[in-house]
């Protein structure tokens, strides 16, 4: 197993910053998002893939459009230099100066500063590992996705030295199984709806502990109906309860922290000293 998600930070637990830091004016899941999130302290930027009609690989949360494009179209069914062309549009629904940026892109501006987390990508890793392999950041890379046979097939396969996580929904279904394939595989993603869930039970967390996988634990809460920490959320920290929040997390034993609040996530980690500065 080789772990390089501290390679560029020793912090105790590591901020991943979801879709970057977006808000006003600034759309997410753009370069100036994760510039704002890289300089809030986050250690791991968290992205969606997708690829054109014609193959090339960009940087978006395909389903979105009509909120960050404000149109119903559908940019898996779109040439490159269409979707080059289009701009994206802030929180009030004005088109922005930001387009959608092209996984080259990203990869060269980030190149030697973090760790990308691809996220959406499970259908076409090998294209997503020739592209990371051109510019020669392979260290950078975490791989996470449902441990579904076609995807560990293909990690397997063309990515078997990147570093890559199952998630796990409520119960762990893959941990045996990757111990025994050609995977790196150096943690885990849990989502849990309740504190009585298989995988936040203190026994489950030691066992991987011993394992020396690293555990990803989500502060995000994109829709109240669908929990993904039992409640452990965003919302409480930033509502004034992050003890609750955050840091029922970091208590719990979590490596990373995915939040949508990268330098107030940040900061607190660091006020408890979890965090070296």
């Amino acid at each position: 197993m080789e772990n390089t998600l501290h390679i560029f930070s020793h912090d105790k637990i590591l901020v991943a910053a979801h879709r970057g830091v977006s808000g006003a004016n600034i759309p997410c899941n753009t370069i100036p998002a994760f510039d704002i999130a890289v300089r809030s302290g986050a250690a791991i930027l968290e992205m969606d893939l997708f690829q054109s009609k014609d193959g090339e690989i960009f940087v978006f949360h395909t389903g979105k459009e009509p909120f960050q494009l404000d149109c119903h179209i559908d940019l898996m069914k779109m040439e490159a230099e269409e979707i080059r062309k289009l701009r994206l549009v802030n929180v009030d629904f004005f088109e922005t100066e930001w387009g959608i940026n092209s996984f080259d892109e990203v990869l060269e501006h980030f190149k030697g500063r973090c760790i990308l987390n691809l996220d959406r990508c499970g259908g076409f890793i090998p294209d997503v590992v020739k592209q990371v392999e051109r510019h020669n950041m392979r260290e950078q890379i975490l791989l996470k996705n449902s441990p579904i046979p076609s995807v560990l097939q293909a990690v397997e396969e063309t990515a078997s030295k990147y570093m890559f996580m199952p998630i796990y929904m409520e119960d762990d279904t893959a941990s045996d199984l990757l111990a025994n394939m050609d995977i790196n595989f150096v943690g885990a993603e849990l989502v849990f709806k309740t504190e009585s869930s298989a995988v936040i039970q203190p026994e489950y967390i030691e066992s991987m502990k011993k394992r020396g996988l690293a555990l990803w634990g989500n502060g995000v809460l994109y829709n109240y109906k669908v929990p993904l920490s039992a409640g452990h959320t965003d919302d409480v920290s930033m509502m004034g309860r992050p003890d609750e929040g955050w840091g029922w997390l970091a208590d719990r034993g979590f490596d990373i922290i995915q939040s949508d609040w990268a330098d107030q996530c940040y900061k607190y980690l660091h006020g408890r000293y979890l965090n070296k500065s």
